[in-house]
This record gives C-alpha cells, structure tokens and sequence, in this order.
C-alpha cells in the first residue's frame, strides 16, 4: 500500500490518441487524479467516466489532471472509448497487472463477460511532487467515491491547505 505524503510509484501508459502519458511529467497546478477502471466490461465504471467527462472541466479549472487506466487492450479500451460518452477522458490502457500490485490494487479473475484477470477501481489524488495525498481502492466496483463530492472535497483541501491525512 501506498502511503499518503510518499512517492508514489512512476506511471506510463498508452493512451488511445497515440500518445504516451507519464506521471513523472505532469505538472498540475494541484494534483493529478488517476483513475483506474476495471474495463468495458463494467457498466459501472461507464457510469463513473461518463460522470467524469460531466465534469472535466471543473477539475481543469481547478489545477487537476486526470487520466482513466485499466488493464484491458487496446481494443477494448477503444471499444470502451467508442460506446461511452467520454471523448475527452485520457484513456490509458494495458495497465499491467504485476505495475497495478505495486500500487496495492486488487485483481480479480474474470466471471461470466469479464476478461481472464482485470484490476478492481481506484482512484489516486497525487501532488506535482509525485506524493501521495489521497486514494480510495475497491475490491469491486462498488462503493467510489462520487465525482461530485470529489470536487467539492478538492475544494475544501485548497481553499484550507488541508494536509494529506492517515500516514500512520
């Protein structure tokens, strides 16, 4: 697991529009958000980035960056970026499983639809610095934290220079 107010583990990723995306070289007036989805298999997480597109732009305007990750191919994760209302989410994909324990996230093997072994969501609040301030990590794709309380939660941790909490 990850601590707040630590490094987290540098990140690249394929992104859909042929570009490479690395943690290492973001510069985000506050923080970066990644979020990780657990495929197109999940009308969930559909929902979830759907609701993020909602509000993109609020998190720009309030210094974040943000980018979706999932372990699926290329294939699905642009069969996802077709059939959901998301184009403009950076959407990474073929997340490696092995990359995704070293960022304590659960894996799952597939049932039913699913693909052989996907990563359950999360989502991970990281300052310019590279250090941790917040995550939320599910063992399903129940329970995320909404994207509406997120923002406001953003808010509050700028306006107050809210320290990153539960170091211990």
């Amino acid at each position: 697991m990850i601590k707040p107010r630590t490094e987290t583990p540098d990140l690249s990723i394929n992104l859909l529009n042929g570009t490479q995306w690395t943690l290492s070289e973001q510069q985000p007036e506050h923080f970066t958000l990644v979020v990780v989805y657990r495929g197109k298999h999940c009308p969930v997480c559909k929902k979830y980035l759907e609701t993020i597109q909602e509000h993109l732009d609020d998190f720009k305007s309030k210094g974040v960056n943000v980018v979706a990750i999932s372990s699926d191919s290329k294939e699905r994760a642009n069969a996802s970026y077709t059939d959901w209302d998301i184009a403009d989410v950076p959407l990474g994909y073929d997340f490696p499983i092995e990359e995704a324990r070293s960022w304590g996230l659960y894996i799952s093997k597939g049932i039913k639809d699913e693909p052989e072994q996907f990563i359950e969501p999360a989502i991970f609040l990281i300052r310019p610095d590279r250090t941790l301030y917040a995550s939320s990590i599910q063992t399903m794709p129940f329970a995320r934290p909404k994207i509406v309380d997120l923002l406001k939660s953003i808010d509050f941790v700028i306006d107050k220079d809210y320290p990153a909490r539960g170091e211990a």
